[in-house]
């Protein structure tokens, strides 16, 4: 099937009404100034931009055409994470992707089993013990929510703890686990740092209490901030808190979503973990229709993709 040429304007709906088109032949909602086309219809080489039509109308167009097959296509991309709802109670993927015309889904491919909570419940009773916090990511908010929930310790922390943790360093990476620690009443620095060895760097500046900073922290480890840390003789104390393991309905959503949906334009991946559990599921949908597997090194809303070309 033909799908409208991304070089030559489409005046299908006529001139007031006509829609832009991306490259693989779906209608675009965007800003009119600059349109960026869908990694998964680009050639090899990243993003390019698609210029809004322009010129006249031919003489012998009608005012108004019926909208060509061709452009009715949508296309469908899988979002392989959890939903995550922001101030207007709806994923902001879903959203941002909505505005281009892209359909997008969800499904969680990850779970997490949380480790050693006693024994982070009892550090957490004692912030003298501490010169601050350290969140990575939100797995580790969650840890703190629990232990908080089990040992009944709510009331302690909005009364007292809450207030003596703020008295030191809060550091975090990230807004979204910015937004979790400020949730449970603590003040955060370093969340526009961006990754754990800016973060570090960050520490590095501003550190200089003796006592160690407590790190709540998953089993898979990267080991570049506790590293740069100890080699500028900041002291810290870690602690794992939960682990990541593959999601029990992974198999059957895909599943579900194969036999319903078909093939999605595109694949995101959002963390390394999240493919290695979920590409040999996808591997078996795509062996007969797969023709290339291209890694693009960056996503225009900052995660690392695989589209389906």
């Amino acid at each position: 099937m033909g799908l409208c040429d991304p070089r030559r304007k489409c005046w299908c709906l006529g001139p007031r009404e006509s829609r832009r088109h991306g490259s693989a032949g779906h209608a675009v909602r965007g800003p009119p100034s600059r349109l960026v086309a869908p990694a998964a219809s680009l050639p090899v080489g990243g993003n390019r931009e698609i210029p809004p039509p322009t010129g006249r109308l031919p003489s012998a167009s009608p005012a108004r055409r019926a909208p060509c097959k061709d452009c009715q296509v949508i296309m469908k991309v899988l979002l392989l994470k959890d939903p995550e709802e922001d101030d207007c109670g709806q994923d902001p993927y879903i959203r941002e992707l909505g505005l281009y015309g892209l359909e997008a889904t969800l499904i969680p491919v990850l779970s997490f089993e949380f480790l050693s909570l006693p024994s982070f419940s009892e550090k957490l009773s004692h912030p003298e013990g501490y010169g601050g916090l350290i969140f990575t990511s939100p797995r580790a908010v969650e840890a703190v929510e629990l232990c908080l929930e089990k040992d009944n310790k709510t009331k302690v922390w909005r009364k007292s703890l809450k207030e003596k943790w703020n008295a030191k360093s809060v550091y975090v990476v990230g807004n979204a686990t910015a937004s979790l620690v400020n949730k449970i009443g603590l003040h955060t620095e370093g969340e526009n740092c961006g990754n754990a060895e800016k973060l570090a760097e960050c520490i590095c500046s501003r550190e200089s209490s003796a006592l160690p900073l407590l790190f709540p922290r998953g089993t898979l480890k990267r080991e570049i901030l506790l590293k740069m840390l100890k080699d500028r003789g900041i002291p810290v104390e870690s602690l794992t808190v939960y682990r990541t393991i593959p999601h029990p309905g992974i198999q059957g959503n895909l599943n579900s979503y194969y036999s319903q949906q078909g093939i999605p334009a595109s694949i995101t991946f959002f963390i390394p973990s999240g493919l290695t559990h979920s590409l040999k599921h996808i591997q078996g949908y795509l062996v007969t229709t797969l023709t290339r597997l291209r890694c693009s090194s960056q996503h225009p809303w900052g995660v690392r993709t695989v589209s389906v070309v």
